[in-house]
């Protein structure tokens, strides 16, 4: 459930997972599971199991981006451990459980955490860490797993960079976070959207065509489309 200690960069991946298999049915850009979506106007509440005012500020600073103007959900935030959302900066690297399956966590279990907003990250690297696992939350996927994606992987150069420093990888965790795709009938979304806060890089090395994606840092235009449409 973690990546790395290192300092955040475009490097780092985060992991996302089902607490419980989700629904096996649905409808067909950033890509959303349909059996994770929350009902449109619910409170969701989001509480911190340790950390710093600092780091908790930046949390409630950037992840309500998601609903000002956009999502008609809300965010509340409460004391601990009766909540929808569990945050911790305890340990390495950045994840999420996705949607509503974060219901099925224990309550006395984070369900995400903030291990790279360490003392001195900037503005720009908190708000696009804290936008890309607040989009896990609202049910999205990594946008390369979007079954429409057409992404024609180099597995062998991906496999040799995430096993190594600075994410360490087992071959399972890079076969689910990496190639593995969400059947079309579980997914709301369309084709990819390159510019989307849920992809992240992939360097041309990792392609068989050469096809790259840089490091995306606000929501895209495609990513504010899409979340209304799914939380009207």
């Amino acid at each position: 459930m973690v990546d790395d200690t290192h300092e955040v960069n475009e490097h780092q991946w985060c992991f996302a997972w089902f607490e419980a298999q989700p629904p096996a049915s649905g409808t067909e850009k950033a890509a959303l599971v349909t059996g994770c979506k929350w009902f449109p106007n619910s409170t969701i509440s989001i509480s911190f199991l340790d950390g710093t005012e600092a780091q908790k500020a930046l949390v409630r600073r950037f992840s309500v981006e998601w609903i000002t103007n956009l999502a008609h959900l809300n965010f509340s935030w409460q004391p601990p451990p009766n909540t929808d959302i569990r945050i911790t900066f305890q340990y390495p690297g950045a994840w999420s459980v996705l949607g509503t399956t974060a219901k099925f966590i224990p309550k006395n279990r984070p369900t995400m955490n903030f291990g790279w907003l360490k003392p001195g990250v900037t503005d720009e690297d908190a708000r696009r860490v804290i936008l890309h696992e607040f989009g896990h939350v609202l049910g999205l996927i990594h946008e390369h797993q979007n079954p429409l994606s057409g992404i024609k992987w180099n597995r062998a150069a991906v496999i040799a960079d995430l096993s190594g420093p600075p994410n360490n990888w087992n071959a399972a965790t890079i076969q689910h976070n990496m190639f593995d795709q969400f059947p079309p009938n579980m997914i709301a979304g369309t084709q990819l959207d390159w510019h989307s806060i849920m992809l992240y890089p992939i360097p041309r090395s990792w392609t068989i065509d050469g096809t790259s994606a840089s490091l995306n840092k606000t929501l895209s235009d495609g990513d504010k489309k899409f979340i209304r449409q799914q939380y009207p």
